[in-house]
């Protein structure tokens, strides 16, 4: 949510600067994520190069067919002659003007008298867009008739602004409009609220307006009033730019009322052209099976039974609360308004909005919880613009509804107050608090605000309502901890040791997204309603995110770069929800010796068990792959990243499971190892770690360690065959090993080779 200061401060008075209010509604009530500044440079007297401009002549330039040469009077004895390009204007229209020496917005330089075309122009007359009011640029600003030629242009619009954007909790609906941020700023700033009080448009009429609501339950409160001699058009330039401001773009006037309005009380509005509608009346109920509804996107939505739908009585010509129908829109020819200001249920807005995947700004703010008694003011400030900027005439009015709600009434035990806060916040800056909050007391009951009747309804939330406007008063020191509950699983333990080993390697920890926009499994869950096509996807494997990441820190120039992650991945299951299972990967520069050299390193800090298998996968670089009992790792095909990269992914739970629950001590240091070196010729398709497998099993239990060392590959071992070298490592925990019983194990070794292998002992 955007709301410009120069709005905010017209509700709530206040010496707080901009970075203040933001600091005390960080603290206390919202997350403000920044503060934009908006609009002209305020220095160096660049304001007064703005001023109001008044055309008292304008032809066509004389050397270019689409220029007007004018005369704008600027306040100085003289017309001042400027070149413009805009033709939505003639002699006597008031507008804008940048003078020489101007500094606007986005331009590399200030304003300079220079010739266009043979013609010197000495000064701009200003779209919108060019001095951040605006996205228009197809004509230029016209002001209200009246203003005096030379007037600051700061004074007429907002030419300098700051835009505080903001994002309210789920509970506090109120936050989202200016009224509801100006109560909060009024109680944590020391300021006075000025609420705004328009004055009400007499009735030119009673005219009969027929309304009815079928469903109280969905459709708690419902105003209608009827407006004729309504004139559609543009909105007045202060209208167009505080819109712009708040992030909304300019419709029409009539359509600009309700937005504008929405965000002064936080109750969205909607406006019927009132002659589309049958005999002008309004039903409130819910949609009949099979029912459809065109609405202002042009789309034809299919509605079912639990939907709530405005109708003319005959036909549904409004989604309620989240978007109006096609059919009867308000144009241009548009002479008679119905405006609606209703209040909605929120579940059930909530649920037809997530079923037709549509979400409005209105919808927003209806599922989260509307205040019904905000209805009112809305109609009447409405009612109020319709009159002022599009003429027109209210003729009828009605507010149906069920009986509003009865205000909540909770009670406060100032000392139970200063147990759960911590602070000693004395009984009367309790009451002041809750009091400027909006709360009205009687004794130590309040009663409840209506546009907080849905989140406070017990003490514990008006001790959080005054725990929040001490907050800053938390001294920032860490509690005495006397006691430590709880502690970390083994899987906790064996995660945590896994990150270390990485980063004792090298390794900087990356996060990257669960959300992916394909995957290479294609029974990935799939979201049904994605945020984006970038995060339809929920990943199955962790290696996609990380080639990215490794991607970005090489196009940023960064070398020898060695990422690692521990996170999620999510697998299909016959269930509905996936198989979330935790998973270690690698990505660093180096081929597949760096995604060994990772692997041997895990296993070496936890001392498990390191079979690799050659295996192919369609990531992996053919002939450099390989598989362990807990994953794959190898050298990543060369088409999904320049250069030569290792990469692995290992199952976490399947690395922990071989850890005993306990480790028991083994003696090693009593008796020496007997170290022997053997060499067997195989042939090239047997892999190494099957033969250091079967050299453990045949020696067992005097082997203790087998390793390959060295293979060859040459005339001395025949074509299709390899040579490869094995490091033995005996030892028994109660003598020394002589040379017969080692003699003995490495028969056994041998024997089970030449078995199993064909291998033959090298001399």
């Amino acid at each position: 949510m955007k709301v410009p200061l120069s709005w905010l401060r017209e509700y709530v008075e206040t010496p707080a600067t901009a970075e203040e209010i933001a600091r005390r509604l960080r603290v206390s009530t919202l997350d403000v994520e920044r503060l934009i500044d908006v609009g002209v440079v305020d220095a160096d007297g660049n304001l007064g190069r703005f001023v109001v401009g008044k055309v008292v002549a304008a032809e066509p330039h004389p050397n270019a067919d689409r220029l007007q040469l004018c005369q704008v009077d600027v306040g100085k004895p003289e017309p001042q002659q400027i070149v413009c390009g805009a033709w939505n204007f003639g002699v006597g229209a008031t507008v804008a003007v940048g003078l020489p020496g101007a500094l606007l917005p986005g331009f590399p330089g200030p304003l300079e008298e220079r010739p266009l075309r043979g013609e010197v122009s000495r000064g701009m007359i200003l779209a919108e867009d060019e001095i951040g009011l605006g996205a228009d640029h197809d004509g230029i600003m016209l002001l209200p008739d009246g203003l005096e030629p030379g007037k600051p242009l700061g004074d007429v619009l907002p030419l300098v602004d700051r835009v505080l954007d903001a994002t309210p909790t789920m509970n506090r609906p109120d936050l989202l409009s200016v009224v509801g941020l100006a109560r909060e700023v009024a109680a944590l700033c020391n300021g006075e609220l000025r609420l705004p009080s328009p004055v009400e448009p007499e009735p030119a009429g009673t005219e009969p307006l027929e309304i009815r609501v079928e469903d109280f339950e969905g459709c708690p409160r419902y105003i209608g009033r009827l407006f004729r001699n309504v004139v559609v058009g543009p909105s007045p330039q202060w209208l167009r730019s505080r819109l712009h401001l708040a992030g909304m773009r300019s419709i029409s006037n009539v359509v600009d009322v309700t937005n504008y309005v929405m965000h002064v009380w936080g109750s969205p509005l909607h406006a019927f052209d009132s002659e589309k509608l049958t005999a002008g009346r309004i039903l409130v109920r819910r949609a009949r099976d099979g029912e459809s509804l065109t609405t202002l996107d042009g789309t034809e939505r299919r509605l079912i039974s639990s939907d709530l739908v405005i109708t003319d009585g005959d036909r549904a010509v409004a989604l309620a609360a989240i978007m109006g129908g096609l059919d009867s829109e308000v144009s241009t020819e548009t002479t008679e308004v119905l405006l609606e200001a209703a209040n909605f249920e929120p579940i059930g807005v909530l649920r037809t909005s997530e079923r037709l995947s549509l979400r409005t700004e209105g919808s927003n703010k209806w599922e989260k919880g509307v205040d019904p008694y905000a209805a009112e003011p809305a109609a009447i400030l409405a009612s109020r613009l319709l009159v002022d900027v599009a003429g027109a005439t209210l003729v009828g009015h009605a507010d149906v509804n069920d009986g509003l709600p009865a205000r909540p009434v909770v009670t406060l035990r100032p000392g139970r107050s200063r147990t759960l806060i911590g602070l000693d916040v004395p009984d009367e800056e309790q009451a002041t608090i809750l009091e400027r909050l909006g709360f009205e007391a009687d004794g130590w009951s309040f009663r409840v605000p209506t546009w907080r009747a849905r989140d406070v309804t017990r003490e514990a939330d008006l001790v959080e309502e005054v725990a929040r406007a001490v907050l800053d008063r938390v001294p920032h020191t860490l509690p005495l901890r006397r006691s430590v509950v709880g502690h970390l699983s083994s899987r906790q333990r064996f995660r945590r040791g896994l990150e270390d080993v990485l980063v004792g390697a090298g390794f900087s920890e990356a996060y990257t997204w669960s959300l992916v926009a394909s995957d290479p499994d294609p029974d990935a869950l799939r979201l049904p309603d994605p945020m984006s096509g970038d995060q339809a996807i929920l990943r199955t494997t962790l290696l996609h995110g990380l080639v990215e990441a490794a991607r970005v820190n090489v196009d940023a120039g960064n070398e020898d770069v060695r990422l690692f992650e521990v996170a999620r991945v999510y697998l299909p299951s016959a269930d509905r929800l996936p198989e979330e299972r935790w998973r270690v990967g690698g990505i660093a520069e180096g081929g597949f010796d760096a995604a060994r050299s990772a692997v041997e390193a895990i296993s070496t800090a936890f001392h498990l068990p390191l079979e690799a298998r050659r295996a192919s996968y369609a990531h992996l670089h053919p002939g450099k792959a390989a598989q362990i009992a807990a994953g794959w790792l190898g050298e990543l095909h060369p088409t999904l990243l320049d250069g030569s990269w290792g990469v692995f992914e290992l199952d976490v739970e399947a690395l922990h499971e071989p850890l005993p629950d306990r480790i028991l001590y083994e003696d090693v240091v009593t008796f020496p190892a007997v170290r022997q070196d053997i060499a067997v010729v195989v042939g090239e398709d047997v892999e190494a770690a099957s033969l250091v497998a079967a050299a453990l099993e045949a020696g067992a239990p005097e082997l203790r360690e087998a390793r390959v060392f060295d293979v060859y590959r040459g005339d001395q071992v025949g074509d299709g065959r390899k040579s490869v070298a094995v490091h033995l490592v005996l030892r028994a925990p109660d003598r020394t090993l002589t040379d017969d019983d080692a003699a003995a194990v490495r028969g056994r070794i041998v024997a089970l080779l030449a078995e199993r292998f064909a291998a033959e002992l090298r001399g």
